[in-house]
């Protein structure tokens, strides 16, 4: 997928000078709010692929996809310091609006961050 639209993952790049070429392959994310920006990119452009290959093994889901009901509507990055990254993530389902509060802890493995787990998650 290749647009010039603003990235869903929050800062005011376009997509493809953004998270694209994360999702494409063809980067990588430098620090884990990097990574947890192109992985909630990922799940609100349906890049399911990208959010497999960036989960720690150890830890990771068969089936990483979401209900094609739920739509991601906005990201908000409320704290990052080292492995840590604490974010909240608006959704809408058709039960209405609903927001993810997580901290989250990634792992640089094999010189790549991956996401290992959710630490806190919570639905405000």
């Amino acid at each position: 997928m290749q647009f010039s639209q603003e990235c869903p993952c929050g800062t005011t790049l376009a997509y493809d000078a953004c998270c694209g070429p994360l999702h494409r392959g063809t980067g990588q994310a430098g620090s884990p709010e990097q990574l947890m920006r192109a992985r909630y990119a990922a799940y609100a452009l349906g890049e399911f692929d990208y959010v497999f290959r960036t989960w720690h093994p150890r830890t990771r889901p068969h089936d990483v996809t979401t209900s094609p009901a739920l739509t991601w509507t906005g990201l908000e990055v409320v704290a990052a310091d080292d492995d840590i990254v604490e974010f909240r993530a608006h959704f809408r389902t058709p039960a209405g609006d609903d927001v993810l509060h997580e901290r989250s802890r990634f792992e640089l493995r094999g010189g790549r961050w991956v996401y290992v787990e959710a630490l806190t998650s919570t639905q405000d």
